[in-house]
Parts: structure tokens; sequence; C-alpha cells
């Protein structure tokens, strides 16, 4: 059985035509798919979608804080809100971390692939925290006429 040329997307040009995949229209022809601009693009937009996190979490405490003591879970919530602050920060720090080290020099790929996985298991205990905080409902306070 004649070897396969298998591309990093999946496509395999089993009979070596020469056809070009379609994921590889976008990359010069010939260069192979550098993992680490990947993995940064990829690491960036986590980070993204943590700065959004991040913002809404602040808006909830406001809304907290501006109900005060009175409300009935607002120790709950704020200590919820709280920790989900902290460890998006945690998980925004690590993120630096994993995008300035090399994916393609082989003695950081251990400490990249345990870096990546605390950053995994962070996050699922961040939306954990939120569904929470949405199930308790922060809610504006009523504003009087």
């Amino acid at each position: 059985m004649a070897s396969e040329h298998m591309e990093l997307n999946g496509d395999a040009d089993r009979n070596r035509e020469g056809e070009v995949p379609h994921a590889a229209r976008w990359r010069r022809r010939g260069e192979p798919l550098n993992m680490n601009h990947y993995a940064n693009k990829k690491s960036a937009a986590e980070s993204m979608l943590d700065v959004a996190l991040l913002m809404a979490n602040a808006s909830q405490l406001k809304a907290v804080l501006e109900q005060g003591p009175e409300f009935t879970l607002y120790t709950p919530l704020i200590t919820l809100i709280s920790l989900s602050l902290i460890l998006q920060i945690i998980v925004g720090i690590l993120l630096i971390f994993i995008v300035k080290w090399n994916l393609n020099d082989e003695s950081k790929q251990f400490q990249l692939n345990v870096l990546e996985n605390i950053v995994t298991g962070l996050i699922f205990i961040i939306v954990v925290i939120n569904v929470f905080i949405t199930a308790f409902g922060v809610q504006r306070p009523h504003q009087s006429a």
C-alpha cells in the first residue's frame, strides 16, 4: 500500500494527484501548518472570551453592590462573582504564559500541555460558578421616580 500524505486538517491525498486541499488554499503552497501560530490564535480567542466574561461579571458585581446587604442572596453572589473574577484573572495570566512559550520547542511541550489542562479545568469551574450566579439571579435595583 502506498504511503498516504496526510494534511493536519485531516485531508488525505491517497493518489498523490497534487490537488490542493481546500484548507491549504489559504496557506502558502508547500508551507506546513505552523502549530505555534495556531495555538497562539486559539489562546488569543480564549483571552477575548475571558475579557467578555470578565466585563459581564464586573457588571453583575456592580448590580449586587447597588442592591446592598438587604438583598437575600447578597453574600453568596458577592462570593461567587469575586471567585469567578479571581479565577478569570488567573486564567488570563496562564494564557499569557502559554502564548509566550514556543510550542515547537519540544522541551516546553509537556509544560504547555499541563498549563493547557489547568486552563481548561479552570474555565470549566468558571462556567459552573457563572451558572450558579445566573441561577441566583442578579437584578438591577428598581429606580424610584
